[in-house]
């Protein structure tokens, strides 16, 4: 996988509404820097509507009248401790981009568990953070292209053997495979080849998983996926 690519499954297309951000980095210069960078691409469709350097002052702003598309969030603020509550909080109302410079599995699995549609590091470029908030705004779900290697890394290392019990709604052994390949990132068509199969068959594998796990869009089913993928899992007697 190429270093300097941004995984994504939906862009923001051209003409497209103007998408507002709001930026959360206890950091002035990191601040100024990330709304620096959100208006001066050519042609972005992306600016800040708020830039904070606090949850209680990004309360504020949300109280005053701010309605971001996507709350980007350092995930370290004056501390030590991954903010994994105040992600889990805002994404309820609002999709959340996680932007550190942690690059820690534990960190990335704790954000996207957490309810992150994204999560890249602050090493990345411009023009792929850009490309990535304008994925999480149109739905998607989108992870700098080392983090994505990293997390394929550790889901495959965490990934139950045979008579693993499984927890949650159970799936057929083709679903399971099928989600197993979405948390890790790849597309639809991507896993067709590997399973072997036509992509409307692996479209069919999707829906199917969509409608047993309850989740909407691609960002809740990629969470969803590796929620399932990663959560401790007992052995099945023997």
């Amino acid at each position: 996988m190429a270093a300097d690519r941004v995984t994504t499954d939906f862009s923001a297309a051209e003409g497209s509404p103007m998408i507002t951000v709001a930026v959360v980095d206890d950091h002035p210069i990191a601040r100024h820097g990330i709304a620096h960078i959100l208006g001066a691409l050519p042609d972005s469709s992306v600016t800040t509507t708020a830039s904070v350097g606090s949850l209680p002052e990004l309360e504020e702003a949300l109280a005053a009248g701010a309605t971001p598309d996507v709350i980007v969030l350092d995930l370290y603020l004056d501390g030590g401790t991954p903010a994994l509550d105040a992600v889990a909080a805002l994404s309820v109302a609002t999709r959340v981009l996680v932007m550190s410079a942690s690059g820690l599995p534990a960190d990335v699995l704790g954000a996207i568990k957490a309810g992150a549609c994204g999560y890249v590091t602050k090493h990345c470029s411009a023009e792929l953070f850009v490309a990535a908030v304008e994925t999480v705004a149109a739905g998607g779900f989108s992870l700098s292209a080392e983090l994505a290697d990293i997390l394929q890394a550790e889901l495959t290392r965490r990934e139950p053997g045979p008579g693993a019990e499984v927890i949650g709604p159970r799936l057929s052994p083709r679903e399971e495979e099928t989600l197993s390949y979405v948390a890790r990132g790849f597309t639809h068509a991507q896993i067709a080849t590997r399973l072997g199969v036509r992509k409307t068959t692996v479209d069919t594998y999707v829906e199917r998983i969509r409608a047993k796990l309850q989740v909407g869009n691609k960002a809740e089913l990629t969470r969803a996926a590796i929620a399932r993928l990663s959560s401790d899992r007992g052995s099945a007697p023997t």
